[in-house]
């Protein structure tokens, strides 16, 4: 009996440490190793017997030598760092396993083996940046534009009902009421041409289906040959003589059309032009004027150096936009005099030679402003374009 229970306790006398090698313990603990491996088990007895055993069955802990538990610091330093070697159970089963990697080192493993997913959020990044950026300089402009539209809106009816004040150059302001006037008139003029250059066509073409049946008469009327021959030889002439009077008709139209609608029409665009910058500069102008009158604290100061310099800005734009005016009237009124004194002068030479039947005067006429005929039929569609 005592045999075993020496046997025992010899055994209870072997420290085992954590990778399952003895080693020697030290038989003094601190108040370190305490606190970390537990409560003291020497203060606790080791029954070897069962229940209800003999009392020499008990052994006092106090004679085993070492703590039961022992503060081992290499178990920490595997839980922050792990042992570059293989766990030793693991090893002792027959397994094995990779090393342990952090995980900042498995985030630079696979940074490494898909270098194109960081590229491609950079540029994610950088496009979203550059629509933000798009963004906003939209919701500027429409709040730029929306302030503008507000101040010359008030504007426009404080002029309407009397009770603003606006910027009026008499000169020029004359000057575009008479283009304006000039316009209405020469679109008139261009609408009457149009219509007596469809009129006097028709005519040609009548004349022209009339000489064809004088011609197929005379040559089934024996008796009345030679008259159907006279009036057919009559209205052939006046069909190309109304085809060379059509040509100098339609090169006044067309000449008249450009002045219209082409030159004239640049000219009132540069107008509109210059009338909305005039209204915006006596928006930003009145607005200046309000601010002036208020008071003059410091972020007043602030708003009427802003309005400052809105109104030098309108106000440039609006001198820049009143010289081109200027330029474009005086332009136009001597290119309107040019081309109206051609235009009127071909008119009246081919109407006269015309109806005189002077012919070679009319042909004349065509050569000295260089008018083309057109071939006849060649306003039909060929047979190729009707297909």
């Amino acid at each position: 009996m005592a045999d075993s229970i020496m046997s025992k306790a010899a055994t209870m006398e072997i420290p085992i440490n954590s990778n399952g090698d003895t080693g020697t313990l030290p038989e003094d603990d601190s108040l370190e190793q305490v606190m970390v491996s537990g409560p003291n088990l020497n203060e606790t007895s080791i029954v070897s017997g069962g229940y209800g055993g003999p009392a020499g069955g008990i052994i006092p802990t106090s004679s085993i030598k070492g703590p039961a538990i022992r503060f081992n610091p290499e178990y920490l330093d595997r839980r922050q760092a792990p042992a570059a070697g293989p766990d030793i159970r693991m090893k002792s089963r027959g397994v094995s396993l990779p090393k342990s990697q952090s995980a900042a080192s498995r985030l630079a493993q696979h940074t490494d083996q898909h270098p194109g997913s960081t590229s491609n959020h950079s540029a994610v990044n950088s496009t979203e940046e550059v629509s933000r950026g798009v963004a906003v300089e939209k919701l500027e402009g429409v709040k730029k534009w929306g302030i503008n539209t507000y101040k010359c809106t008030k504007q426009m009816f404080s002029e309407r009902f009397g009770r603003g004040s606006r910027t009026v150059d008499l000169e020029l302001e004359a000057q575009i009421d008479v283009l304006r006037d000039t316009k209405i008139k020469y679109e008139n003029i261009l609408r009457l041409a149009t219509a007596l250059t469809m009129h006097f066509q028709s005519m040609v073409q009548t004349q022209q289906a009339l000489g064809d049946t004088f011609t197929d008469l005379s040559q089934k009327s024996p008796e009345l040959q030679d008259e159907f021959g006279y009036n057919a030889e009559t209205q052939k002439l006046l069909c190309k003589n109304g085809e060379a009077l059509l040509g100098a008709i339609n090169f006044f139209v067309s000449g008249i059309n450009t002045l219209v609608n082409k030159t004239m029409e640049d000219t009132l665009m540069t107008i509109k032009l210059y009338e909305n910058a005039r209204l915006e500069f006596d928006a930003y102008r009145s607005d200046l004027e309000e601010m002036s009158l208020g008071q003059r604290d410091a972020a007043a100061m602030v708003r009427i150096e802003m309005a400052q310099q809105d109104y030098q800005v309108h106000r440039e734009k609006y001198e820049r936009l009143r010289s081109d005016v200027t330029i474009k009237l005086k332009f136009l009124e001597e290119n309107k005099v040019k081309v109206m004194h051609k235009q009127l002068l071909l008119f009246h030479n081919a109407i006269s030679a015309y109806f005189a039947g002077n012919q070679q005067q009319l042909e004349q006429t065509l050569i000295q402003f260089n008018v083309k005929l057109k071939p006849p039929g060649s306003d039909k569609p060929s047979w190729l374009e009707e297909q």
